[in-house]
């Protein structure tokens, strides 16, 4: 029988969720340039699409760290260790984590989403093929707290990261979370990370903006769980997906471009957009080994060993957590 811990009770129960979302919603579309925070975009639908979107010829970062994981398996195992519990932040479908958990031979595994429908599934793949691994699936918004569950006391806890999520935010929002890790890991915690290293615009611009248009689906999306859950009137036919990258900030910019004036509603809230007016849904920076390194400091992390994949395109940190009232 597989031994799939029990479920949790939720430190974010799914109606502070859908509360956090109303109020990030609302917020973002009220100000001077609308922007709504990207972790939105997984609900059920928006989780499968990026699942969609990992698979695209075009979209290198999922290929390229599962060529590192892969791999150096053996670096891995060597730099961490074996045994520590497993706790994954943003674990979405989870095809990664089996790489790693073969590699360290975990103790547990603590799989932390937004998606609890996505989660769940996973977590039910993950225990047909690790039939003797405790699994504590955790339902929660992981850029706030979140507490560890208790059976897991007494385990060294390793974060896994991966997917360049911490790219997702802006640096300040970056090093928060990276501090809040470090909180929840504890003092003698280690954390793999993934971050996409820079390269090329023309590389960049096709694995955002790709040929099929699942990006573009996905982003999209966002206008249309609006419309679902939160009462809205929002015309996604006369939207269109927008990738541009930014020199100066070193990230690819998604936005939901306006193609005409549009008015709508959300929550009974009167909203409006001019054409060529967007809603910007998600950054994504890009780094060198010195601002992955700087990044990593300023959260509380030490970085101990940088693995890359052989094109280059990708990096994967290991970091411990460094003593409390340090900082870079």
């Amino acid at each position: 029988m597989a031994s799939v811990a029990r479920r949790h009770e939720l430190e974010f129960p799914r109606t502070a969720l859908q509360m956090a979302f109303r109020n990030d919603v609302l917020a973002g579309l009220s100000q001077e340039r609308k922007a709504i925070p990207a972790r939105w975009f997984y609900d059920l639908r928006g989780s499968q699409l990026f699942e969609e979107i990992t698979a695209l010829p075009e979209y290198y970062p999922t290929r390229a760290e599962i060529e590192i994981l892969t791999e150096q398996g053996g670096a891995f195992a060597e730099a961490i260790g074996r045994q520590r519990a497993v706790v994954e932040f943003g674990a979405g479908s989870a095809n990664k984590t089996p790489l790693l958990l073969d590699g360290i031979e975990a103790s547990a595994y603590v799989p932390i989403d937004i998606s609890g429908e996505f989660l769940r599934g996973s977590c039910a793949t993950l225990a047909q093929r690790y039939p003797r691994l405790p699994i504590f699936p955790v339902e929660a918004d992981f850029t706030r707290p979140v507490a560890i569950p208790g059976e897991l006391q007494g385990h060294e806890l390793l974060g896994f990261f991966p997917g360049s999520t911490i790219g997702n935010m802006e640096p300040r929002a970056g090093v928060d979370l990276l501090r809040g890790m470090r909180a929840t890991l504890g003092d003698d915690g280690l954390l793999l990370i993934g971050m996409d290293l820079i390269k090329p615009r023309a590389v960049l611009a096709a694995a955002y903006d790709d040929a099929a248009g699942v990006t573009a689906a996905f982003n999209l999306n966002l206008a249309r769980r609006i419309n679902r859950e939160l009462d809205g009137t929002i015309p996604v036919d006369l939207l269109r997906h927008r990738a541009v990258w930014n020199e100066r900030r070193e990230r690819i910019e998604m936005h939901l471009e306006a193609v005409r004036d549009i008015s709508f509603h959300v929550c009974g809230r009167y909203f409006t957009l001019l054409a060529g007016e967007t809603i910007h849904t998600e950054n994504s920076h890009k780094y060198d080994e010195r601002g992955a390194d700087l990044l990593l400091l300023a959260g509380g992390w030490e970085p101990l060993r940088h693995f890359t994949d052989q094109a280059g395109r990708f990096m994967v940190v290991l970091a411990r957590a460094m003593e409390k009232g340090i900082t870079a």
